[in-house]
């Protein structure tokens, strides 16, 4: 397996690079836009190709690297499902997976830090964000944490892990770089209570300042999705009333960008041809799928709120797919459009 911990030294933030093996698929947690550049240097060092950007939660002490690595490469946004951010590609719940070429991770809702905040677990690792930090815990004082709801996801959920897990936070400002669960529980300050009603009044009290991006920071962040009417003013794009007529046409192939687990969880339209967005490339190549259906039908594609399928008609369209298009605003839109759905 590739892994790298990542450091930017102005915010004290770790940013994870994960791959499976040289040549391989990647995903990036928690990365800083300004290090955008070094990240996909080192990719390309490792000839390794990012399909997926993750953010533990919404952070308020830098800006987010997501929007920037989605423009430049086409990857897929990742946040859970609790996330504020006005458009992801792909938004996760607990329980789920987080799945690369060769890389699966556990998702685990961790709320307490925020509203929003997710740890990931991979083998004998584990992504806490800023829930659990070595030798301390996240704040709780801003964007709807709640320490009662931080202690339930610390003693409850990751300290339920195996002592030899490895733990890596979002960040550090002493220069520590990894612990593990048994040490936590053993040497974390914090970790030494007795009740939750003694953790919360601890959290309670801490009486720090905000951070000082906050402001710019938590408003950058909720605004990090592709701006889909680009690709509108294209005429690249149709309105879910107008897909529902779409429906059952022989000249027109429905193309669902989305993972598995998606259209498990929230069905599909009627008809659609399943092709996950990982995929696209491959497809779009001679002798593909997409190359195939696009000579002969209309190629319309859709995701959970149409930033793939954005993306994959910018890369049709690029490929020769002159009448790719997709739907704008993806099933979200389709069902408030209250259009059919197939399970």
């Amino acid at each position: 397996m590739i892994f790298r911990q990542l450091f930017d030294s102005v915010t004290g933030t770790y940013s994870y690079l994960i791959a499976s093996r040289r040549g391989a698929e990647a995903l990036i947690i928690d990365p800083v836009l300004e290090k955008v550049d070094r990240y996909l240097q080192l990719m390309n060092e490792l000839d390794l190709r990012l399909v997926k950007a993750v953010d533990t939660h919404l952070h308020a002490d830098h800006v987010t690297g997501l929007g920037a690595l989605r423009d430049r490469t086409r990857c897929v946004t990742v946040m859970g499902e609790k996330s504020r951010a006005d458009v992801v590609s792909l938004r996760l719940a607990d329980g789920d997976k987080l799945d690369i070429e060769g890389v699966s991770l556990d998702v685990i809702y961790t709320p307490g830090h925020t509203d929003d905040s997710y740890s990931f677990t991979m083998d004998d690792r584990v992504f806490t964000g800023d829930t659990l930090l070595i030798r301390g815990t996240g704040r709780t004082d801003f964007q709807n944490g709640d320490a009662r709801a931080q202690y339930d996801s610390i003693f409850n959920r990751l300290l339920k892990l195996r002592d030899d897990t490895l733990v890596y936070p979002a960040h550090d400002y002493k220069g520590d770089t990894v612990s593990t669960i048994g040490e936590e529980r053993r040497s974390n300050p914090r970790l030494q209570v007795k009740s939750v009603d003694e953790y919360v009044e601890i959290m309670n009290n801490l009486k720090l300042p905000n951070p000082k991006m906050m402001d710019v920071a938590v408003p950058a962040n909720m605004r990090i999705g592709l701006a889909q009417d680009t690709v509108a003013q294209k005429g690249w794009a149709v309105l879910a009333p107008d897909a529902m007529k779409l429906i059952g046409r022989q000249d027109v192939a429905l193309i669902d960008l989305r993972e598995k687990s998606e259209r498990e969880r929230h069905g599909t339209i009627p008809g659609a041809l399943h092709e996950p967005y990982p995929k696209l490339r491959d497809n779009l190549a001679g002798g593909g799928l997409l190359r195939a259906l696009g000579a002969n039908r209309r190629v319309v594609f859709f995701c959970a709120y149409g930033e793939r399928s954005a993306m994959a008609v910018q890369a049709a369209q690029e490929a020769g797919i002159t009448s790719a298009c997709h739907i704008q605003g993806g099933i979200a839109a389709w069902k408030d459009a209250g259009g059919p759905i197939e399970r």
